[in-house]
């Protein structure tokens, strides 16, 4: 069992005698990927590297300014001076040979479990692609027509642990979706591009283009291209704090999923709710470290309950001390007065994790209108979103699921009309554009309309 140097903590917030939302507001702004925190280390760090104490923010707008302008050997010299990795214009690329050795040495158990996940994928997101729509009337043919994306390019995180499971959540609903050539980039590390497990999922599921490199330097030469590595549509995929600054970065010159934040759940819980279970979904999102793991119960008992537990199962897990120090900084056990004030108070967090494991589930849901993923009952924990049940686990964090949506397949689309009028369509339809035409000033537009009509 892990010794742990730093006492169990965890802030408890009784709803009904104190106000909540500065409690809520001072956790989401810790979250929110701004850009302008830094630790003293890395600035330390930043100072060796650039030799000035840059913010995150200006260390991404360098690197990737210096990447569209200098290409690979801007990659490579990244590489080195962040990742300690000495790589060449030839080694930066996963071999064929690597990937079918380490798709050879893979555990077959693990390569069985890999290709059910990956059939769980296509059988979801295949479900749920859009299909093509076409209306007709009077000589009028209009349809919205659903294209995938030729090129796209994953960032899969390789710094404190190996996740197979990124490449599956983003890569599978890519290949659901039809695109055709997909790109992977990890760090070059033990835990990313020279992982063996990322490299066997990559094989086991038809991904062959494989790069080392990840940071900022890694989604610049996926967004700009550089020499061998051609420019892609869009980028996918988690990272720190850095991927998600120059995802922001480069967006307009390619598309993105979404710039996360850390990873976060809320949890509902009443007396019919095992608090061993609860504690461990709470324990799961602070193990990510940073991780917001937030219960929110009208039961004291459940609430007193679930605070015994986290303190007996942290003790077991592997990261403790990291879980610890998230659950202090970023957890919060909240008590409140009713059902219903707790679905308030769901979607004003908006979290990319929800998991209602009350009596009544549905019902609670039914009020809830904003989550990224919603796990219902006692039996359907957040690690089931996150390795195998379907949807992408790659959603929306700090707040966004109040306008935003999870990855999945027709995130990979490119959605276009086609408008096809006959003749009589275009003269019945020819006063309405004439009108607004002239009242906009526009004599062009309605000249091309005349001209048909006469």
């Amino acid at each position: 069992m892990p010794r742990m140097s730093e006492p169990f903590s965890i802030r408890v917030i009784d709803a009904r005698q104190e106000p909540l939302a500065p409690a809520l507001a001072e956790l989401r702004e810790r979250l929110s990927p701004r850009g302008n925190i830094v630790s003293e280390a890395g600035r330390k760090r930043t100072i060796d590297v650039f030799g000035k104490p840059l913010s995150p923010t200006e260390v991404v707008e360098t690197i990737c300014r210096d990447v569209r302008e200098r290409g690979i050997a801007a990659v490579l010299d990244y590489s080195k001076k962040l990742d300690r990795a000495d790589l060449t214009p030839e080694t930066i690329r996963v071999s064929q040979a690597e990937l079918d050795a380490a798709h050879a040495a893979a555990d077959p158990a693990f390569l069985a479990a890999i290709a059910r996940i990956q059939q769980n994928i296509l059988e979801f997101q295949t479900a749920i692609l859009h299909k093509e729509v076409e209306v007709r009337r009077n000589g009028v043919v209009l349809r919205q027509r659903y294209q995938p994306l030729e090129r796209i390019g994953i960032c899969v995180p390789g710094g404190a642990a190996a996740y197979p499971s990124t490449v599956l959540m983003t890569a599978v609903p890519a290949q659901a979706a039809g695109v055709s050539q997909i790109v992977v980039i990890a760090p070059p590390t033990d835990f990313g591009a020279n992982n063996r497990d990322v490299l066997a999922t990559c094989k086991a599921i038809g991904v062959t283009e494989v790069y080392r490199m990840g940071g900022a330097q890694g989604v610049a030469a996926l967004a700009y291209g550089v020499e061998g590595i051609p420019k892609v549509d869009k980028i996918v995929g988690p990272g720190n704090l850095f991927v998600a600054l120059a995802k922001r970065h480069v967006y307009g010159e390619v598309d993105i999923d979404s710039i996360a934040g850390p990873s976060e759940v809320v949890v509902i819980s009443d007396e019919t709710t095992r608090a061993d279970f609860t504690a461990a979904d709470l324990l799961a999102q602070a193990e990510h470290a940073p991780g917001a793991s937030i219960l929110i119960t009208w039961s004291r008992t459940a609430l007193e309950a679930t605070k015994r537990e986290l303190e007996r199962l942290v003790q077991t897990i592997s990261r403790s001390e990291l879980t610890l120090q998230s659950l202090r900084d970023f957890g919060c056990l909240i008590l409140v007065d009713s059902p219903e004030e707790a679905c308030r108070v769901t979607s004003e967090i908006a979290p990319e994790h929800l998991h209602i494991a009350t009596e009544n589930a549905g019902a609670l849901l039914a009020k809830i209108r904003n989550a990224g993923a919603t796990f219902l009952g006692n039996y359907s924990p957040v690690a089931l979103g996150d390795y195998a049940a379907g949807p992408s686990h790659v959603l929306p964090t700090g707040g966004t699921a109040r306008w935003a949506s999870g990855l999945s397949a027709n995130h990979f689309l490119r959605s276009s009309s086609v408008i096809d009028y006959s003749a009589e369509a275009l003269r019945d339809i020819a006063p309405a554009i004439q009108m607004l035409a002239d009242k906009e000033g526009l004599t062009a537009h309605r000249l091309s309309v005349d001209l048909r009509v006469e």
